[in-house]
């Protein structure tokens, strides 16, 4: 490992691991119910509104209610990751800084 990746690559991974709590607590749950008013909408352009209980259009809505969840994962799991990268770019230049300083002055 290079010198001044530590930092970077520790807050990627808290940043990660924070990106998947703030997913559990706000993400499931809205994830899961705009794929399903999607697929709702889907299925009754498809099948027509009312939209019936037949297998079609509950395979329809269901799997838009899995593609919502995955989405809102990898947007909350991506920005928590990229956020922290970019804390950690930061505290590797303060470190860069203060060692270069360090260095001049002896």
């Amino acid at each position: 490992m290079k010198t001044g990746e530590t930092a970077r690559k520790m807050m990627t991974y808290f940043g990660a691991g924070a990106g998947l709590v703030l997913f559990a607590i706000m993400g499931l749950l809205p994830g899961s119910l705009l794929g399903g008013v999607v697929g709702l909408n889907m299925a009754g352009g498809l099948f027509g509104f009312p939209v019936s209980s037949e297998l079609m259009p509950r395979l329809i809505v269901g799997m838009s209610m899995v593609i919502g969840i995955i989405v809102s994962a990898v947007l909350f799991l991506a920005g928590g990751s990229s956020l922290g990268w970019l804390i950690g770019c930061l505290i590797d230049a303060t470190k860069v800084e203060r060692a270069a300083e360090a260095h001049a002055k002896h």
